[in-house]
């Protein structure tokens, strides 16, 4: 099952507005499996191009490192222009708009149930959660009124 989350995001050209679908299909891929090469394959379909990124988290204890998991995706995709390789740290959704992505593909296991948050939810992820409790800001607002953050003590 493949699903893409638009971005809404154009290129204006010429005075043209041109939305060219660039998908960004990021993960750690350690390894690269068979699943992620066939939900690839499926979606160039769909777009225009699809930069398969390679998430660098330092945090993250990786088998495989940074550039043989980049060297394993090159050689399943060597040849086809429409995919490339990257990496990036950070948010997702900050990586997309560096390089004017404007879905973001995601594959999903045939026992998965996908539910979207209502659109003025979907900024809110444990990722900004964590990056505003460890710079000192309140993040209340976008944890359930139940759980008040203070009575927590979070790991570094």
């Amino acid at each position: 099952m493949l699903f893409a989350i638009e971005l809404r995001n154009g290129v204006v050209a010429n005075n043209i507005l041109i939305m060219k679908k660039i998908a960004v299909f990021p993960g750690s891929f350690d390894p690269f499996t068979v699943g992620h090469e066939e939900i690839v394959k499926r979606a160039l379909s769909l777009f225009d191009g699809i930069i398969i990124a390679v998430g660098a988290n330092a945090l993250k204890k990786n088998y495989f490192s940074l550039d043989d998991r980049k060297d394993m995706i090159t050689k399943t995709f060597k040849g086809d222009a429409r995919v490339s390789v990257d990496h990036f740290e950070g948010l997702t959704v900050d990586y997309c708009k560096r390089v004017g992505a404007s879905y973001i593909l995601r594959g999903l296991r045939t026992s998965s149930v996908f539910l979207l948050t209502k659109p003025d939810h979907t900024p809110v992820n444990s990722t900004i959660i964590r990056d505003i409790i460890r710079s000192g800001g309140d993040a209340s607002q976008f944890v359930p009124s139940a759980v008040n953050l203070k009575d927590y003590k979070g790991q570094d």
